[in-house]
């Protein structure tokens, strides 16, 4: 069964892909039917530039449990990186 949980955020950066890197604009995370990871259900991250074509994709299918843990890595690291860059800011 189809899940259709799908959420898409603007975002800058970079990703790797099959035709090397290109400007990420946007994220898209979902919760459904891999296409390659050997599960029955992943949370998908696939980092985007539409304007550029399907090469311009980088892609991972992760077990819940696994995209739980990417969550808290990445609320601790957002964290630190907001001290971190408070600190900088105060030295200013």
């Amino acid at each position: 069964m189809c899940t259709s949980i799908v959420q898409i955020v603007e975002a800058e950066g970079a990703g790797k892909g099959s035709d090397g890197w290109f400007a990420v604009s946007h994220a898209v995370v979902s919760y459904d039917h891999p296409h390659h990871a050997l599960l029955e259900e992943a949370i998908a991250i696939d980092f985007v530039n539409q304007a550029q074509g399907p090469g311009a994709r980088a892609a991972v299918e992760l077990t819940l449990d696994s995209a739980k843990a990417l969550s808290g890595a990445l609320a601790r690291a957002i964290a630190a990186a907001e001290i971190e860059e408070g600190a900088r800011a105060r030295k200013a």
